[in-house]
């Protein structure tokens, strides 16, 4: 653990020695501020709870957490710094995980600024906190899913913009998958447990699972599962390289 904890700290100081940190986290701020209070109508709706915040988060991350992620392999690629890092006394996957930990955290550090929001709700009434502490894990969750899909998109190029349409793409996929318009093409000749898979499979629906204070077996399995093949991934990608 001693080279994971190197290797995080390393990535998170990489991070706030460029503006990256600090426009992602304004932009997050900002739209999550933005979306709750005019599109998700937080006052007019006259309840004490975050709904109206949180839904918008898994749509949020589609663009903001492959912008994240982008950087993780590709500009170790493009620099040829990988080269050094693979020098490193640490497997490939303790290095993996210390990128995907230190991302994770700075989507976490994002997060957790929101806490005004938190504070003004219990200001104006009396929500239930348990609910709205789950919904900030699952959002966290959804984070780490994004970030993981994110850093294997970055391990295949060099080049960051194609990491990030590359990782944003397959995020979306795994969005739209539990929409009735994308389940609809399978209703009309697949079978019921074909279209309850495709379903399964959607981030948003297990997200609203997760905002309304439900924490499940299914869905801490579903998460955690797509993240370890991601990691799998990432590892068989990075070692594939470097073998060559």
């Amino acid at each position: 653990m001693d080279i994971v904890r190197t290797v995080v700290r390393r990535e998170l100081a990489a991070y706030f020695t460029t503006p990256l940190a600090y426009v992602f986290i304004v932009i997050f701020l900002a739209l999550a501020g933005a979306f709750a209070f005019f599109l998700g109508g937080f006052f007019e709706r006259g309840q004490a709870d975050l709904e109206s915040f949180f839904v918008f988060h898994p749509w949020l991350y589609l663009f903001l957490v492959p912008a994240v992620a982008m950087r993780l392999w590709a500009e170790e690629r493009r620099t040829g710094t990988i080269e050094l890092l693979m020098t490193l006394p640490a497997s490939t996957f303790q290095i993996v995980l210390g990128k995907f930990l230190a991302a994770w955290i700075f989507t976490g550090i994002a997060l957790a600024l929101t806490f005004p929001f938190w504070l003004t709700v219990n200001y104006l009434g009396e929500p239930d906190n348990g609910v709205i502490l789950a919904a900030y894990l699952g959002s966290w969750a959804i984070a780490g899913a994004f970030i993981a899909i994110g850093a294997c998109a970055s391990a295949l190029t060099k080049n960051q913009v194609i990491a990030f349409v590359l990782g944003a793409a397959i995020c979306f996929l795994f969005l739209m998958s539990g929409v009735d318009l994308v389940l609809a093409a399978f209703r009309g000749w697949a079978p019921d447990w074909v279209v309850d898979l495709v379903a399964s499979f959607s981030l948003i629906t297990h997200f609203n699972e997760l905002a309304k204070g439900v924490i499940n077996a299914a869905t801490a399995v579903y998460l955690a599962t797509l993240v370890g093949v991601c990691w799998l991934v990432n590892t068989l990608i990075v070692d594939l390289e470097k073998a060559r």
